[in-house]
């Protein structure tokens, strides 16, 4: 291995990647949870009204 101390600001590149990944996930994450929060909200709305979710009451 490689015994020289390193300086405080010399990190490896992979640091930064790995940074990214992590901050692109939790992002991804975050979107794909407001999108079922929604969809949640949309079919609990749908359900309020007395018929199954998905269906258009003006198509039966």
């Amino acid at each position: 291995m490689d015994d020289k101390p390193r300086k405080t600001g010399d990190k490896p590149p992979e640091d930064s990647r790995e940074a990214r990944l992590r901050a692109a996930l939790r992002a991804n994450l975050q979107k794909r949870k407001a999108q079922a929060r929604a969809r949640s909200d949309e079919a609990r709305a749908d359900g309020a009204a007395g018929g199954p979710s998905g269906v258009d009451p003006k198509d039966e």
